[in-house]
């Protein structure tokens, strides 16, 4: 296991001490949040992308360890496994060079090669092989036999045997291999008679760029062409260079039978070794595309997920629509479910007065402090007959992304909350706490079906699934839960609990009432010592007897607040928020083996500012009132606008029309810019300029250039 801990080690230029101890507290059922957050001193600091890295890299050593077991014993059974094979395949650590290790033991089916040895070939194969002087025809007719009829089926039968051996030599796979990562190029090509219906698809005709260089969007925009059956793609090298680096591996002398052995050597690249490497660098490139695209995915659900909240203020929310009316629905502080109904403002009813009058009752009847409109269909007119209307007081506007929450609407989770009501209504009362609480609410909503990733539904679903749960997971624990008002979807990604024990605590409020400490969480039915060391620093309970309840220092650090506030002759009530009082504590005379600097001033900071938010404060921004339709934008415009998602090739731009423009990332900033992630965020406000207008494609290209 030591081996393991120094190859993660090496590969993440991470002290070693600190994997081993990470690696441990991953396998005693430590949570990433835990770890990162409240075992500083046993990883020397480590963040939590570090720990998410050091538990991935683990865990596919490990599979590659049963791995190594299968083969071992696979090839044991067959009484083939030599010392030096044993030993090759225990200090390999590459899954490529271990299953070329393994491919001449591993089970075949009826090849070539195989009959051929049936037929009593292997002898001859062997012969031409050893490269020596004499006739080739008259060797192979002494295998003649009723199989093989004649010497030239004979020559041919020897060269399906040799090809299989150079295939299945590991050292020529890596020749090749190398040759494929330095030189390969990705070519496409359309499928004859597909060009109009594959149009989308048109920069990628007749395409052809090195496979090391290939962008991820790229790759995955021709693998989907190709799925989608428009494209043709291949991945392949200079066949020459690969023939003349292979052959004198094998061709060693000047005499007849030589010949045999280039025929069979070059039949053994083309047939057998060349798709077996292009296959295993289409997947491997389709891997690293999956990897760039998750990552994507993952950054812009973080920035998704800790959008600033409004907080607990009484909302209207607004799913705008033109035929079918504006959903309207008031929610209170909690984002509780008031009052609903539809109005008409726009086409084809026209009923403005009506609509404006309801709307001013409404913000008057339920003490309205913000509305929340819908990003979708109507959104821009809603928006402007809205800001138009007079209030008794100030009410602020807000533009909230839908993405989603349609499917929330319709989902499990929507029905059991609002069981009398349709899915309109649930989607506005979506679109509300969307604004009160952006993480509370999207928490309910499959991720992918948010609408910030890149080719997401291309990507491998496992690997995708398992990155955003990670992220919401982070998200959660960052910010912290209020225990008494969390949604049992909330509590699920919480440190230590999952769906089980979010539902158990959930039940046991319902039925005891809210939580007054952390202490009660251990009378929740089957959640033990563990559950409550990994969940507890990370669940508020506001108003809580002991305030450190509602802070992020952990239960188990109350002792030492408690001992610092006895040393300053005041209660823990008195040292909290009092920064001339905290300064005047000496730290080291607190330090223990558990709790060393960087735990104590961790400890520190929360008693000046406990149970922060780290997320910023929500602001509102304001469209161009001029700019209401793609005809009404002209080149060199400056207009505002939001960036609404993140690419690897750039972002998209809500400019307060239907369209979305595209920032490129070449056009993000008067410097070279290799992620686009360096320069914007989601949701950030931004001024573009218009650089062109495509009205026939819809499309718009925008710049951050100055």
């Amino acid at each position: 296991m030591s081996l393991i801990h120094s190859l993660i080690s090496r590969s993440l230029g991470l002290p070693l001490k600190s994997v081993e101890n990470t690696v441990e507290l991953l396998e005693g059922g430590a949570t990433i949040p835990f770890i990162s957050r409240y075992r500083k001193e046993a990883t020397g600091g480590l963040d939590e992308v570090q720990v998410g890295h050091i538990k991935a890299q683990y865990e596919q050593y490990r599979e590659l360890e049963k791995r190594k077991e299968f083969i071992l014993k696979t090839i044991s059974e067959q009484e083939k496994l030599t010392t030096e094979l044993s030993e090759k395949i225990n200090n390999c650590w590459d899954s490529a060079v271990l299953e070329d290790l393994y491919l001449p033991f591993k089970p075949k089916r009826q090849t070539r090669a195989e009959i051929a040895r049936k037929n009593g070939l292997e002898p001859l194969a062997k012969w031409l092989m050893t490269q020596q002087h004499g006739s080739v025809e008259a060797k192979a007719g002494q295998y003649i036999n009723e199989q093989v009829p004649d010497a030239a089926t004979a020559l041919k039968g020897a060269r399906d045997i040799i090809a299989e051996q150079v295939n299945e030599d590991a050292n020529a796979r890596q020749l090749i291999r190398n040759i494929f990562s330095c030189d390969a190029l990705i070519t496409s090509k359309v499928v004859k008679g597909k060009e109009q219906e594959g149009e989308k698809y048109a920069d990628y005709f007749d395409f052809s760029t090195p496979l090391a260089r290939c962008p991820s969007h790229r790759i995955l925009a021709i693998r989907r062409g190709e799925a989608e059956g428009f494209l043709r793609v291949a991945i392949s090298p200079d066949d020459e260079k690969c023939l003349e680096r292979l052959i004198p591996r094998y061709v060693k002398k000047d005499v007849p039978a030589a010949g045999q052995v280039e025929e069979a050597v070059t039949d053994a690249y083309k047939r057998l070794l060349k798709p077996s490497i292009e296959t295993e660098f289409a997947n491997l490139s389709k891997e690293k595309a999956d990897v760039a695209a998750i990552a994507v995915f993952a950054e812009n659900l973080r920035q998704l997920l800790l959008s600033p909240p409004l907080g607990q203020q009484r909302i209207l929310a607004i799913d705008p629509g033109f035929r079918t009316g504006c959903k309207l629905v008031c929610l209170n502080e909690q984002g509780d479910l008031l009052h609903n109904e539809t109005i008409y403002p726009h086409p084809p009813q026209n009923e403005f007065t009506k609509a404006a009058s309801k709307v001013v009752k409404l913000v008057s009847t339920y003490r309205i402090d913000a509305i929340a409109i819908g990003n979708g269909t109507a959104s821009r007119e809603t928006e402007r007959f809205i800001s138009n209307l007079r209030y008794e007081k100030e009410v602020k506007v807000f533009v909230v992304s839908e993405s989603g929450a349609s499917v929330y609407s319709a989902s499990k989770t929507a029905r059991e909350e609002f069981p009398e009501y349709d899915v309109t209504v649930r989607g506005a009362v979506s679109i509300g706490r969307r604004l009160s609480d952006p993480l509370a609410e999207l928490v309910k909503i499959d991720p992918k079906s948010i609408g910030v990733g890149q080719y997401q539904h291309d990507v491998d679903q496992t690997k995708l699934k398992h990155s955003l749960d990670q992220t919401v997971e982070s998200c959660v624990n960052l910010v912290g839960v209020n225990l008494n008002t969390a949604s049992r979807h909330l509590l699920t990604y919480v440190s230590g609990l999952g769906e089980s024990l979010a539902q158990n605590i959930v039940t046991w409020r319902a039925e005891n009432g809210p939580f007054r400490s952390r202490k009660e969480l251990k009378n929740v039915p089957r959640l033990g010592a563990k559950a409550f060391e990994q969940c507890a620093g990370f669940l508020r309970i506001t108003d809580a007897e002991n305030p450190l309840d509602n802070s992020a220092v952990h239960p188990e650090s109350y002792p030492i607040v408690e001992k610092m506030a006895r040393n300053l002759h005041c209660s823990v009530k008195e040292l909290i928020r009092n920064k001339p009082l905290i300064a005047t504590i000496d730290i080291n005379n607190y330090m223990t083996e558990e709790a060393g600097i960087e735990t104590l001033t961790d400890i520190l900071k929360e008693l000046e500012k406990p149970g922060r938010d780290p997320r910023s404060s929500v602001q509102v921004l304001e469209f161009d009132p001029n700019i209401r339709t793609l005809h009404d934008l002209k080149e060199g415009m400056k207009v505002p606008g939001i960036v609404t998602n993140i690419t690897n090739f750039g972002c998209f731009v809500d400019i307060g029309i239907k369209e979305n423009g595209l920032v490129h990332i070449s056009e993000l900033a008067d410097r070279f810019v290799t992620d686009p992630t360096e320069v914007v965020s989601l949701h950030q406000h931004v001024e573009v300029t218009v650089l062109s207008i495509d009205t026939e494609r819809k499309r718009i290209a925008l710049s951050l250039k100055k």
